[in-house]
């Protein structure tokens, strides 16, 4: 079954040379969230992993802006979690907290409220995609000015060439689908 769901969602994943510059070859997701059937194995597919893996032990998964978005409420409410989120600068009200990182493209700046959660709450990283890694370290650096427990970051796709996976250090990553 689940090489089945693994299958529908890998039909799903578009790829553009040359896209959003010369020497870009882009993985668009759009399809995957156009059906409704590839879209959710994908969610059934990283909640799998997520109850295998942890069991009960996540309090929250945490969204990143913005394709994280799609998938953080939707993974969360399978797995009967909140959700917090992870938005770039000056997008959040109140007070917040910022890390600054570099993406394939240029610099930028994510954002998470200050009392999005507690001291030792268990989270988990959510987005649609690891290429350098850029944004899931920022992201898991904020979890940690909060003092959060970082248990895994999460993806539909990983552009394995880029080594993403080794800006995280020892946090574990999964994803469901590599591309060189």
């Amino acid at each position: 079954m689940a090489d089945s769901e693994l299958q529908l969602v890998a039909r799903r994943i578009r790829s553009f040379p040359d896209f959003p510059m010369p020497g870009v070859l882009f993985r668009d997701i759009s399809p995957v969230l156009k059906d409704p059937d590839s879209f959710r194995a994908s969610i059934s597919l990283l909640a799998g992993h997520l109850k295998k893996t942890h069991g009960g032990k996540i309090d929250y998964i945490a969204g990143v802006d913005s394709r994280g978005f799609l998938f953080g409420p939707c993974l969360a409410q399978e797995l009967g979690l909140g959700c917090v989120l992870i938005r770039k600068s000056g997008k959040l009200p109140g007070p917040t907290v910022s890390a600054s990182f570099m993406l394939e493209y240029g610099k930028a700046e994510l954002e998470i409220q200050r009392d999005a959660l507690e001291p030792g709450h268990r989270v988990v990283v959510v987005d649609d995609l690891l290429a350098t890694g850029g944004t899931m370290r920022a992201a898991c650096e904020l979890l940690g000015q909060l003092r959060a427990e970082v248990l895994e970051c999460v993806s539909l796709v990983e552009l394995t060439s880029l080594k993403g996976r080794e800006r995280l250090g020892t946090i574990p990553f999964f994803s469901l689908l590599q591309y060189e």
